[in-house]
Parts: structure tokens; sequence; C-alpha cells
């Protein structure tokens, strides 16, 4: 593609799709959830993020949604991610494999898992390789169970990491970025700044640079994944971080990396690690 036709194609696209800024002081940052065990308040919004952060405030991208879209999350009976959540449930009791064990023979109700999910993607010492909450379930799996490992961003598996998320929902995120891990952050890093595409755009442009203005009649979010998996009422299921990653990279003409990639973990780290101080929010409703 020549230069000047991709440059106007740019050109047409910010125009068309970027409308308006949403005024900080406008939105609705109250969010409490009600849950089972009693009401979970929310963190959406960080005002003194963390020494480094890019980003000036955080924001969750609850807070940007429409009423109607934000009002399903409030209460967990409302929430349609919650279906896919009680099929996890189903599965974390139910023995598989050739050993014959459940995930609870092992670790108990689910809530054994509070706290995890605020930490991962991380560095482990003894597997010596960057861990995604995905890849601790297959480690599971294979491991104590004989059973085969689910796919990386397939339903069951992105259920099972809603059902294990959820246990840590209210706490704020904490992702280590030093240490043996700094390495895959800094390829998350080059890789939100890196222009791909047709379009020629990185993730920063949009929900760094253009966070709270309009594209395809919705507003752009920070991107952050706090909230994940997520159930989108556009597609009416749960979907997975690298899923949504995946579809961010078709929508600006780019050859998305394989969920589950090296590429993709290293971008989920550092995308995580833009969010540290958010709460733990999954399974989210969005757009």
């Amino acid at each position: 593609m020549k230069k000047t036709t991709r440059t106007a194609m740019i050109g047409a696209f910010l125009a068309a799709s970027l409308a308006f800024s949403a005024q900080a002081g406008g939105m609705n940052t109250e969010l409490v959830i009600d849950t089972d065990n009693g009401p979970v308040k929310i963190i959406t919004h960080v005002k003194n993020p963390p020494k480094g952060s890019p980003l000036s405030e955080l924001y969750s991208g609850w807070v940007f949604r429409s009423k109607e879209t934000q009002a399903l999350e409030t209460d967990d009976f409302d929430n349609p991610g919650m279906i896919f959540v009680e099929q996890a449930r189903d599965a974390w009791n139910t023995p598989d494999g050739t050993v014959g064990k459940s995930c609870a023979d092992c670790h108990g109700d689910p809530s054994s898992m509070k706290g995890l999910r605020t930490v991962l993607p991380r560095w482990d010492a003894k597997l010596g390789k960057l861990m995604t909450l995905e890849d601790y379930v297959n480690e599971s799996r294979v491991k104590y169970m004989g059973a085969k490992p689910w796919k990386y961003g397939g339903g069951q598996l992105t259920a099972m990491v809603a059902l294990i998320s959820m246990q840590s929902r209210g706490m704020p995120v904490n992702v280590k970025t030093d240490g043996p891990v700094r390495k895959f952050w800094e390829l998350g890093k080059k890789l939100y700044y890196t222009r791909v595409g047709q379009l020629d755009m990185a993730c920063s442009n949009c929900h760094e640079d253009n966070y709270g203005k309009y594209i395809r009649a919705d507003h752009l979010s920070q991107g952050q994944i706090n909230g994940f998996p997520a159930y989108r009422l556009k597609n009416a299921k749960l979907n997975s971080v690298h899923g949504r990653f995946k579809g961010c990279m078709k929508n600006i003409r780019a050859t998305p990396y394989k969920v589950g990639s090296d590429e993709f973990k290293a971008l989920e780290l550092y995308v995580a690690s833009r969010g540290n101080g958010l709460s733990v929010e999954a399974p989210s409703v969005r757009n």
C-alpha cells in the first residue's frame, strides 16, 4: 500500500470514529457487585497510578460502557457471564483424566484460589517460564489429573479462568515487573507501542492517546484487562485476554499472533501491569 493511501485511510478512520472525548468528571466510577456472599466494591478508578505509569489516571473498561451495560455487572444474577462460571464450577468438581481426580480433590473449594489472579502473569521459578492463569490450569490438568490440556482461549479454559479469577474480585491487581520477568515485560511494552497492520497503528494509539473517544459507536477504553475474562454482548460469550488481543489486531488489519503465544503472553504481562491498583473484576460485561 502506498504511503499516501495509508495516511488517507488512517485520517478517514480517525475522523469518522473518534467523535468526542468523554469528560472524566461525568464518568460513573462507583461499582459495587451484589454477590451470593454480599456486596463487593470494585476499584474502577485510580487517581494516582504507580510510579512510572504512562497514564495520569487509571480507569477500568467498565467506566466507559453504557449505563445499561454497566448495570448488568452490578448483580451476579444479571451478569450473563455467570452462566459460563457455573459450567466451570461443575467442571471443577468433576473428575477427569487417567488419574481420576478433579480440581476439588487437590484444591477444595474454588475460594482457595483467592489472590492468584492479582499476580498473574508471573515468572515461575520452578517451571522456569512465564506463566498465565491458563498455563497453570493446563499444567494441573496434564500433570496431576492425567487429562488433556484445554484449548488456549477455548470456552472450557476461559470459563475456568473466569471462575478462578472471580475468587479475587475486589482485590487490587499487583503484577510484578522486575526480576526474571522483566525481559518479557520489556517485550510486551515494545509490542504495545509498535505500529502494525494496514492501518499502521499500535495499541497505544487507541488505548493511551484516544481513550474516552468514540469508535464504531462505542467508547475506547484504556484497554485494561482487570475485568477479563469478559462477557461481550457482541458475541454472547466469555472472551479471553488473548482473544481480545487477536480481535484488536484484526481490526487494524494486522496478522495477529497466535493465541497462547509468547508474544501475547508478554503483551498480557505488560498490559496487566498497566492496571496495577485496579480491582480484579472478572467476569466483567462489555459491549
